[in-house]
């Protein structure tokens, strides 16, 4: 039997398979990269020959490439004729194998973490090594497995091979050729040996690759040759004046409109807000993760984006180093080579260097570790070195004790603050929990639907709140409508009293609260004359916690049912012991001082 065939199929499949991995990988990463109009359309037509019945996809390529078609007319003054050749058969196989390829990698692409290979760029990566280092080790197994897939299509295809290569023995006669005129000439038992043979050839590549994916969760490993871009360090020309943050960028976000402008010097900043304020994507402008629409962002005097200039420097080249929610370690990477990462010396691990980075945040035996290896704990003091490590000017902070439990949080936020006491640069920090922020940052910036509310010390945003979204974001849980009877006098609709205030009534105020830790009790107080903004009070329900009661307060007469009350009041349990054999009604008193004047 002539085995033509099979050494005419094997060169073609992989010369095939070779082009569609290269070109269906490139072609996978710009699509997954491209923002603009018409992707739909573009991926259908790449799609295309994957749905076309492969007579009418060979019959198109005959069109084309023809002596008489469009591209065929270009090639034949230069002595270029692909029909009927081997490497026509080339082309069909490429064709046909690359859809598969093609969106394999694609969805592959489309899987990963954002934040990986933003982390990348935020470390001094240029587009290159973050494609090499880090996107196409962790898509690797998908990419592999697309290729796999392709190399079957194309050891497999016929019906376009036969239109536009033709059946030439030793040239275009490949295996689905050999059977299908072996069956015609009646020659079957040489056709069942063929397709014996490809169905061993393309079951046996699939189930290898298979075996080698289902092993363990894994990662193509490359070594990086070259060094990752040095770091900008600060300029020895600013002057002290120039030194700080200094944000005014407006972007188009879903729901919303991000405008957000601030300046300030400050070592720490915390910017609060509920859930979908817009304070990650404030961060990531910062970074350089995301383009802001227009603005400008100035960082101890250098210009990171100006959109009225046209400066929009890589996040690569911002010297700011970002702690993600998720902490984006990269997974195919020790803890070790996380830190080696964000170094100049590349990935040529320098045990000292990296040493001196995992040792003040307890963890140098644990460098040989990948992530997934470590706790929760550890994973982001890993990632706090690794961002320390690329020498930032400013260091960003998204929520990165959310994920933790209180216990752990505690620990953690103790040494992280310990970490950072040794650090010259300034931390932006990001969270919603008003206790973390007041413990960690000087100042405070809340930011309310994409717009920054106020920008003041920690203390008096606690003591003034100002507006009633700031109370409530603040943790307060009392408030009540108002009508004013006097200067310093107003009466609370829905509390039904009225009520002392220690600052003039302006006529913005349309909101009294009140915190429930500073809700006083005077049956629990040596007597004395009831102070103004006394009033008898009966207890509607209960709420426990581990070291305090929520009581649930009715003014004036007894609530007739549970949810019949006034105001919440926050008591640790030793005087709970004391407050609840007291017989009703309690004396209970919102002092002028804890009042605090709000607008909406």
């Amino acid at each position: 039997m002539n085995i033509a065939p099979l050494w005419t199929s094997l060169r073609i499949a992989a010369i095939a398979t070779g082009i569609t991995f290269i070109s269906g990988v490139a072609v996978a990463y710009a699509m997954h990269r491209y923002r603009g109009n018409g992707k739909a359309v573009m991926e259908s037509i790449l799609l295309i020959p994957l749905v076309l019945p492969p007579t009418v996809l060979g019959f198109m390529l005959l069109f084309l490439l023809g002596t008489q078609g469009p591209i065929g007319r270009l090639l034949t003054p230069l002595g270029l004729n692909p029909v009927f050749t081997w490497y026509a058969a080339v082309i069909t196989a490429t064709v046909v194998s690359f859809p598969l390829q093609y969106k394999t990698a694609l969805g592959a692409f489309q899987q990963l973490d954002p934040n990986l290979p933003a982390a990348a760029r935020t470390l001094g990566a240029s587009e290159w090594t973050v494609f090499r280092q880090v996107i196409l080790p962790l898509a690797g197994p998908g990419i592999l497995a697309g290729t796999s897939l392709a190399f079957a299509r194309a050891l497999g295809e016929f019906g376009a091979t036969l239109m536009l290569a033709g059946n030439i023995p030793g040239q275009t006669q490949t295996i689905p050729m050999a059977i299908y005129f072996a069956v015609e000439g009646g020659a079957v038992e040489e056709a069942l040996i063929w397709c014996s043979f490809t169905l061993f050839v393309s079951l046996g590549f699939l189930v290898g690759v298979n075996l080698w994916l289902s092993q363990k969760p894994r990662c193509l490993k490359f070594r990086r040759r070259r060094p990752l871009r040095p770091r900008l360090l600060p300029d020895a020309s600013y002057s002290s004046a120039d030194q700080g943050l200094w944000v005014d960028l407006q972007k188009r976000v879903a729901g919303f409109q991000l405008d957000i402008s601030f300046q300030t010097q400050e070592t720490t900043l915390g910017v609060l807000g509920a859930s979908g304020a817009g304070k990650s994507m404030l961060l990531r402008c910062i970074a350089g993760i995301e383009t802001p629409d227009r603005g400008r962002i100035v960082l101890n005097g250098r210009v990171l984006f100006d959109s009225a200039q046209g400066i929009n420097i890589p996040s690569c080249d911002r010297n700011i180093g970002i702690l993600f929610q998720n902490y984006a370690l990269f997974p195919h990477l020790t803890a070790a080579e996380n830190i080696a990462f964000a170094l100049s010396a590349g990935r040529s691990l320098n045990t000292t260097k990296v040493t001196s980075h995992l040792a003040p945040l307890q963890l140098a035996d644990y460098g040989h570790r990948l992530p997934q290896e470590l706790s929760g704990g550890q994973q982001q003091r890993v990632a706090l070195a690794r961002a320390l490590a690329s020498r930032p000017q400013l260091l960003l902070f998204d929520e990165p004790f959310s994920a933790l439990d209180t216990h752990l949080r505690n620990q953690i936020e103790k040494g992280m603050v310990s970490r950072l006491s040794t650090f010259d640069g300034m931390t932006l920090w990001v969270t919603h929990n008003v206790e973390e922020a007041y413990r960690l940052c000087d100042q405070l910036m809340v930011v309310e639907q994409g717009k920054p509310s106020t920008l003041r010390p920690k203390h008096q945003i606690l003591e003034q709140p100002e507006t009633l979204s700031i109370a409530q974001l603040t943790g307060c849980k009392n408030f009540s409508r108002i009508q004013q009877s006097g200067p310093e006098e107003v009466f609370a609709l829905d509390w039904e009293c009225p009520l002392q205030t220690l600052e003039p009534i302006r006529p913005h105020h349309s909101q009294i609260g009140i915190r429930a830790h500073q809700i006083r009790f005077l049956d629990l107080e040596v007597p004395v004359t009831p102070p103004s903004n006394t009033f008898l009070g009966w207890l509607a329900m209960t709420r426990e916690t581990p070291h305090r009661m929520t009581l649930y307060l009715k003014l004036h007469s007894p609530p007739t049912h549970a949810e019949d009350y006034y105001l919440q009041a926050e008591v640790f349990k030793d005087k709970w012991q004391q407050l609840k054999n007291l017989p009703f009604p309690w004396s209970i008193t919102l002092d002028p001082m804890n009042i605090l004047l709000l607008r909406e």
